[in-house]
């Protein structure tokens, strides 16, 4: 991931928080490519489309409409093509149960969306920086990082 550019995908139907998404990414000074989809039905449709790179980091909202988050990440998880992506879970719910069964259910990440810019690029940026290599390697709670 060094000498390319970090690919990063979002998905999250509010528009205005997948502007305000890739304006952090664009602060952060280092090299992405971000894209974004609108659903949940829309990921898995680029996901599994030949023609798209899959991305290093798939950020991903619980709560879209025609497929949910939740719905989307366990999908993910059984394709032997996608499994290994890094899965940010990037919501606005900060439910026990929430954070609970996305951990359960194989995500690497849970991050509550933050009310304000500079959180978020921070936040943005600790993620990319992150040893994924740590963060994919299995069911361990220790390693499921929760940034609320």
């Amino acid at each position: 991931m060094h000498n390319q550019p970090i690919s990063i995908l979002l998905a999250d139907d509010d528009e205005d928080d997948r502007l305000i998404f890739k304006e952090a990414f664009d602060a952060v000074k280092m090299k992405t490519v971000v894209n974004t989809v609108n659903d949940g039905m829309e990921l898995m449709e680029y996901l599994t489309d030949d023609r798209n790179t899959l991305p290093h980091i798939l950020f991903l909202d619980l709560n879209m409409p025609r497929k949910t988050g939740m719905e989307c990440l366990i999908e993910i998880k059984r394709n032997d093509n996608l499994k290994e992506i890094a899965i940010a879970i990037y919501s606005t719910s900060a439910s026990e149960q929430d954070i609970e069964e996305t951990f359960v259910k194989g995500a690497n990440v849970y991050i509550k969306k933050p009310s304000d810019f500079t959180t978020l690029k921070n936040l943005l940026e600790e993620i990319i920086k992150m040893n994924w290599q740590y963060q994919t390697s299995g069911l361990n709670k220790d390693n499921f990082l929760l940034i609320r």
